[in-house]
């Protein structure tokens, strides 16, 4: 398998082809490479804009004789990008990598460092590559960061949103922090009120203008909810103390 090649648009540009990418990623020698993961990943950033869609090249696979497979040579920038959406506790052995691979190429054809102005070119060469190879480093580290905080704010709408769910069957079975039927009072406390306990609770809600909720009863089909209010006016219970779930989910 040869690793290492050069990109027929950018010649001067070093490249890790994905087999090998999958090779970094593997925790021991005894698991195979997982470079069909490796592919589907590229394809799918490449798709989403993340990197850009990477040439591709036939190899032969040291693990299957004279077989050719198909790989994509990927540059330095959009390796760290792969490696940190697969597996970003390898970071550490892609970076020994390139560096390994740099040196192997910077030895490849030394400049002549009799001639002046061809030490100077080299130079500045090597400063633009260690330039480059910084501000890739740092877009992968970006880029990975962005992946996470997406994927923390998405787990938080999420709960977010499973919240107010719950709080709005909790509204509907009548039973939170706003207002509770008779029975949900009955189920929680262990308190009985008779048939005329809502007598009290229908009065104060007449007298200070406060309207009940009608929800949804198995028995009956409709129940009246009784405003917190009224509960803890008529008879000193506190819903958000009596159903401290739907408190907090209406926080």
């Amino acid at each position: 398998m040869n690793s290492v090649a050069l990109l027929p648009e950018a010649a001067s540009g070093l490249t890790m082809d994905s087999l090998e990418i999958a090779e970094l990623l593997r925790s021991n020698a005894e698991e195979p490479p997982r470079h069909d993961n490796v592919k589907v990943t590229i394809e799918r950033l490449a798709a989403k804009g993340a990197i850009a869609l990477p040439a591709m090249q036939e190899v032969s696979n040291p693990r299957s004789g004279p077989k050719m497979i198909t790989v994509y040579l990927v540059n330095k920038r959009d390796s760290y990008v792969v490696v940190a959406q697969l597996s970003p506790e390898f970071t550490a052995r892609l970076v020994d990598r390139w560096q390994q691979l740099e040196t192997q190429a910077a030895s490849v054809a030394l400049p002549d460092f009799s001639n002046p102005a061809a030490a100077a070119r080299a130079w500045a060469e090597q400063y633009e590559q260690r330039q480059i190879s910084d501000a890739q480093r740092d877009e992968a580290i970006r880029t990975k960061a962005q992946i996470g905080n997406k994927r923390e704010a998405t787990a938080m709408a999420t709960a977010s949103a499973a919240a107010r769910e719950a709080a709005k069957l909790r509204d509907t079975l009548g039973f939170s922090a706003r207002h509770a039927t008779i029975i949900a009072v009955e189920n929680q406390t262990d308190r009985k009120f008779g048939q005329q306990g809502y007598q009290p609770l229908r009065k104060y809600c007449k007298t200070n203008g406060l309207r009940p909720e009608k929800v949804h009863d198995p028995r009956w089909g409709v129940a009246t909810a009784w405003p917190a209010v009224a509960w803890k006016a008529v008879y000193g219970i506190d819903l958000c103390e009596l159903f401290p779930d739907a408190a907090l989910e209406a926080a």
